[in-house]
């Protein structure tokens, strides 16, 4: 079996429980332009979006929260706070609870950003991994980036790492 064959043999779409949740200190429900382009990427993927929130971007304040959702869902995406300023501490919440790190993840991220942006792209520390056999992803704050790192990386994997992972269940409808 080819590796093509293999990534692709899964005949039925996996729908996942996705949690979404902004670091942010100054987002609010109508301004948080990320995490809706978010929630409404993956519904349109066929994803059920079980819970979203706008969390304070403090490591004391998200890490509880994501915890929380290792339970409930099976992919937890948290956007902001993966910059260098004083106050993005996203991968310092999230970066503990990881079991394994998807380091391509950010590099792939970082190198498809460079295209956008240029140099600033190093400036990200977006990461993906697996905390308790769950997905668990660090995103920008940018809507941009989130839309690049969804369409391009995120959305076409993770049916696969679904299936690697035996999360979701089968859904004929979407």
């Amino acid at each position: 079996m080819t590796g093509h064959e293999h990534h692709h043999h899964q005949g039925k779409k996996l729908r996942l429980r996705a949690a979404v949740i902004t670091a942010s200190d100054t987002r609010t429900e109508l301004s948080d332009d990320s995490g809706r382009l978010i929630r409404e990427l993956l519904e349109q993927a066929g994803h059920l979006i079980t819970y979203h929130a706008i969390v304070p971007d403090e490591p004391e304040r998200i890490r509880p929260v994501v915890i929380e959702q290792l339970s409930q869902a099976e992919l937890i995406i948290v956007s902001g706070g993966t910059g260098i300023a004083a106050r993005d501490a996203t991968v310092e919440a999230l970066r503990p609870l990881l079991h394994k790190e998807l380091e391509g993840f950010g590099e792939l991220f970082r190198m498809l950003s460079y295209n956008e942006i240029g140099a600033a792209a190093f400036l990200s520390r977006a990461l993906a991994g697996i905390a308790h056999g769950r997905i668990v992803v660090a995103l920008p704050g940018s809507p941009d980036a989130c839309r690049l790192a969804m369409e391009k990386l995120l959305i076409p994997e993770l049916g696969h790492m679904a299936h690697l992972l035996k999360l979701g269940h089968e859904s004929d409808h979407h």
